[in-house]
């Protein structure tokens, strides 16, 4: 069957040089993972101002590439095909994040990671371990709740209230030591605290006798956030004041660096 002048349209070149129909496909799947990955036709055309049969029309084409699923109720789902994607491009990030996180090792002597927002847990991505004999040790790919981690926090800080408490009411606020934040008043006070200081912390939380400090990465194309972690005796007040603007310069530099793999 001939094109019609619709898609015609779609594949016309965009504003920014690119294909119109890939831009807007992409912001469709962009703006179903905000809406917690299950949308209808009628709400993805309200956030996005694009017509119905447009959006009917690249919602098939996802479908058939497995992208995107419909569901029984006739709402769309991203597919089991994202994944795949978003293993490898997280895998990717962990390396480009390599020696960012090297550089940290050196300059403030504890273990480095990278974690992202994934749905609504914690995966760690990137991890360069400490030099010292009595170091902690995270496995890349551990998922983890985001309240008892000092990555969780940065990567929630800014995150609106209402989205926090929906979040916590998923997951639970089970306790992984006797300082985990178990209630979501006081998760969205240790909030505030991170955006008041600028970074996050976990005291003990996710195992005691550790701390971890922690940033988010400013403008990363997914939520991403970097941190130190090592014992409860060696990352003190004192050490907390000199590593906090290695850990903010280095995010900023990763920052710069991430945007640079994609040029405009």
């Amino acid at each position: 069957m001939p094109p019609s002048s619709a898609s015609s349209t779609d594949s016309t070149k965009s504003a920014t040089g690119g294909v119109q129909s890939l831009e807007r496909a992409f912001d469709l799947l962009e703006r179903m993972a905000d809406a917690g990955g299950e949308v209808g036709l009628s709400e993805l055309s309200a956030s996005s101002g694009l017509p119905l049969p447009t959006i009917h029309r690249l919602m098939r084409t996802l479908v058939v590439c497995g992208y995107v699923r419909q569901q029984a109720n006739r709402r769309y789902a991203l597919g089991p095909r994202l994944i795949r994607l978003g293993e490898s491009a997280s895998r990717l990030l962990g390396t480009w994040a390599r020696p960012y996180l090297a550089r940290l090792v050196e300059e403030t002597g504890e273990t480095a990671n990278m974690a992202l927002l994934d749905g609504d847990e914690i995966v760690y991505v990137a991890q360069v371990p400490s030099k010292h004999s009595m170091r902690m040790f995270t496995e890349v790919g551990r998922r983890v709740l985001p309240h008892s981690t000092g990555v969780g926090k940065a990567l929630l800080a800014n995150t609106p209230d209402p989205e926090v408490r929906a979040l916590l009411a998923r997951t639970g606020m089970p306790a992984a030591t006797e300082k985990t934040i178990t209630t979501p008043e006081g998760f969205l006070a240790a909030l505030e605290d991170v955006r008041r200081l600028g970074y996050a912390i976990d005291d003990n939380e996710q195992e005691i006798g550790v701390r971890c400090l922690a940033v988010s990465v400013p403008n990363s194309p997914t939520a991403a956030a970097i941190s130190i972690s090592g014992p409860a005796g060696r990352v003190t007040e004192v050490a907390t004041e000199k590593i906090v603007p290695i850990l903010q310069q280095v995010a900023g530099e990763l920052s710069e660096a991430l945007a640079n793999q994609n040029p405009a």
